[in-house]
Formats: C-alpha cells, structure tokens, sequence
C-alpha cells in the first residue's frame, strides 16, 4: 500500500517540533554540558559507595521526571542489580500538603530535606526556570545540611545556578524542550551510575545480547 507523505500546516508542526527536539538534544554534546555530566554520575557513584542515597525534587513535570529518575535508581534502569536508595519527595502527599499548609508551600521541600538529608547524600533540583521558591529552598536547606546539591534546569540556570554544586542547564527556553531534555539527562546519568557500580552486571547484559536468539534465523 503506497502512502502519501502527510502534508499540510498540522504535519508541519509536528516536524518543526520534533526538529527543535533533537536541535535541543545535540546542544548537550557541548563539551561543558557532557563534562558535568560526567561529573554528576561521579558524584551518585561516591554517594552509593558511602551508602548514602538521592533526594529529588521538581514542580508539575518536573516532579514526574524526579519520580522516573528516583524510579529507575531504585528498582532498575538496564540492568539486573542491588537497589539504590532514592527518593522523590513531593510523593508523600500527606507530608506535603501538611508541610504547604503549616509551613507555606515554598517550604514542602526543604522541610522533608531537613528530615531526610545526612552529609554526603546528593540532593537534585529540578526547576526548567531554575526559579521555583520551593526548589531553591529545598536545595538552601540541603546545602545547610551538608548534601552535594545538582541542579537541572533551562537557559541560564535562573538563581539555582548559584545555589548548587552542579548544574545542568539545558541550553533552550521553551519548556516542553527541556523536561525532553531533562529526561535524556536522568536516564543518562542512571546508566553511568549502573556501569560504574555494578560492571558485572553491564558485562552480563551485553553478553546476553549479543548470544543468538533460539528459533531466529541469523544473518550470514
């Protein structure tokens, strides 16, 4: 069955916006960009090997990417290994919504930081303004108790850049880009994390993908 391309303004749209993706995406292979986050990945790998674990937090989608992060860290990202303690704190609704009504809602982070947080744990932000009160005050609260603070965010860092250890800021304003963005960041910072602590188990995922599959004709 032959088919026409799509045309039309809608076809269009999907395009541009699938081109402004990937335009985002490549700007991350900036050397400064890949450096940090080379150096994220080192800083959950010494925070792991001290036993200590990763708070995250975010607003909107930004809380959802702090989820799928914490959830790939805990349960498993590619491979078959030991879970690691991590935690996205905006899913205790009671804790927040108790905190947000005592406290105000700038503190719903920073109230559960200064319960959670010990020395030496690595706390993420993530905010694509890099301007959220609530997001600069959990990560104020944790550089108070003596975490490595990361920050994920857009264009500029907005006042969260001068608050963390780390920052990566994607290089777009549009939001949609960046949670895009944002994601790629945090699958890929879970995959260096599991090759560095667990290479055994990399090693045997690799070598099960590469052993002929039992009934499939192989290309000669």
């Amino acid at each position: 069955m032959n088919l026409k391309p799509p045309t039309g303004p809608r076809a269009a749209d999907v395009r541009r916006r699938i081109r402004d993706s990937l335009r985002v995406k490549e700007a991350l292979l900036a050397d400064e960009l890949v450096d940090a986050l080379v150096r994220v990945a080192a800083t959950l790998v010494a925070a792991y090997r001290r036993d200590g674990k990763v708070l995250l937090f975010g607003n909107g989608g930004s809380a959802a990417d702090a989820q799928h992060i914490a959830a790939e860290l805990e349960g498993r990202y590619l491979h078959d290994r030991p879970a690691l303690h991590a935690l996205a704190l905006h899913t205790n609704t009671s804790a927040l919504t108790a905190i947000a009504n005592d406290y105000g809602y700038a503190r719903v982070f920073a109230r559960q930081v200064e319960a959670a947080v010990r020395p030496g744990d690595v706390v993420i932000g993530i905010s694509t303004s890099g301007n959220s009160e609530n997001i600069l005050e959990g990560v104020r609260a944790a550089r108070a108790q003596g975490a490595v603070t990361v920050a994920l965010t857009g264009a500029g860092g907005g006042r969260l850049k001068n608050l963390v250890d780390h920052c990566l800021a994607v290089p777009s304003a549009e939001t949609p880009r960046i949670q895009e963005a944002h994601i790629l960041i945090g699958h890929i910072l879970c995959e260096l994390v599991e090759q560095e602590l667990f290479p055994r188990a990399a090693e045997t995922r690799e070598a099960a993908a590469e052993m002929p599959r039992v009934g499939v004709a192989q290309e000669e």
